[in-house]
């Protein structure tokens, strides 16, 4: 039997996600993170790149945005199909 890994994620597509929602909104990092109740710190660091951020982080975000955390996540996904169930 052959295992086939899943594809890798793009970390860079959800930063550049995160990046839009926060502008679409017209926020600051200071207004994120009155919104998320995470650092300015830690945002920026995400959107910069040093960090990805805890699982318990992109939560506080997707509470933030109003979106489920699905859908905030999915940018991980670009380049290759997200997964599904199989038929």
């Amino acid at each position: 039997m052959t295992i086939i890994p899943p594809p890798d994620p793009d970390p860079m597509a959800l930063r550049q996600s995160l990046a839009r929602l926060r502008a679409d909104r017209g926020w600051s990092y200071d207004q994120l993170a009155a919104h998320s109740g995470l650092s300015r710190r830690t945002l920026i660091e995400i959107e910069q790149g040093r960090t990805v951020g805890t699982l318990g982080t992109w939560h506080a975000l997707a509470h933030a945005f109003s979106i489920p955390l699905g859908q905030l996540l999915d940018p991980l996904c670009t380049g290759h199909d997200s997964p599904g169930p199989e038929l």
